[in-house]
């Protein structure tokens, strides 16, 4: 079993729906971050279908979750019913996988015995700390995080732009356009969480050591940016500080970077000034 030793979800603007969430069920837990095209009218949700789809992943995992045996049999089955209830109220010109289906990065925790398993959809991270101090690093954030920082840097010099604007230039809306239309047509799924349940197959999956006494750190990316975007410092840092002060602190700390040492996006090249920020600690 965990115990939540803290949990927190800011969204990365004020005017904005939140489009994280985390949750924990019995030995399972998650970080959830989801987001939509820009400009994409939601179907599902008043604003947000991305909001919308972490949400119900969510509530779905918290019911079945302590039963499950194996994290890609539990994520089929939720992004099943995910894809029936999209299907239901979606217009037929989105029953097909392209650009205005929402999608996710998700990190899936299960503590079986003294190991944990993990399962991981993007750039969410887990963060693992041993009683004896020693912290390991889970998911594909950092090489993920490099692609998308040197991505935003020439997007955004080709733009003119900042990351207050980026999402809304046609030079960034037609990478992306054309990203997915490239997934699209090779027939593979993207590997990400999403209403294709077919994408559980391609879930990275992990194991660690998780004796009890392990304190586990599920991350969004906008929270470990804090390590592998902005350096402020390292995974062993950033949980010995989340462990003495807490969360807030932490994203308090990315928000200031965000909005006071570089809202221009020089120093640290993104998508967003500010990116929804998420995070739960754990102990075993």
């Amino acid at each position: 079993m965990f115990t939540v030793l803290d949990r927190i979800s800011w969204p990365g603007h004020p005017d904005k729906p939140n489009e994280d969430i985390c949750g924990v069920s019995g030995d399972w837990a998650w970080v959830i971050d989801t987001s939509i095209f820009p400009g994409t009218a939601p179907v599902m949700h008043e604003t947000s279908d991305a909001t919308w789809l972490a949400t119900f992943v969510n509530e779905r995992l918290s019911n079945p979750a302590p039963q499950a045996q194996d994290g890609v049999t539990l994520l089929r089955h939720v992004m099943e019913e995910a894809r029936t209830a999209y299907l239901a109220v979606a217009p037929a010109d989105r029953h097909e996988e392209f650009v205005a289906w929402p999608l996710g990065a998700m990190t899936l925790v299960r503590r079986q015995g003294n190991a944990l398993d993990a399962w991981t959809f993007g750039d969410t991270t887990a963060y693992l700390r041993q009683p004896d101090g020693t912290v390991q690093v889970l998911g594909d954030a950092p090489g993920l995080r490099d692609f998308e920082s040197a991505k935003a840097a020439e997007l955004m010099r080709q733009a003119g732009s900042r990351p207050t604007a980026i999402l809304d230039e046609p030079v960034f809306l037609a990478w992306l356009g054309e990203r997915r239309e490239r997934q699209r047509k090779s027939g593979i799924p993207a590997a990400l969480l999403s209403v294709n349940p077919d994408a559980a197959d391609r879930l990275r999956y992990e194991t660690a050591p998780c004796e009890e006494g392990t304190v586990i750190l599920l991350a969004s990316d906008g929270f470990s940016a804090l390590v592998d975007l902005y350096r402020a410092m390292d995974a062993k840092a950033l949980m010995e500080a989340a462990l003495a002060s807490g969360l807030e602190p932490l994203a308090s700390l990315a928000r200031e970077i965000e909005t006071g040492r570089d809202p221009g996006g020089t120093l640290y090249p993104r998508f967003k000034t500010s990116d929804d920020t998420t995070a739960i600690l754990l102990r075993v």
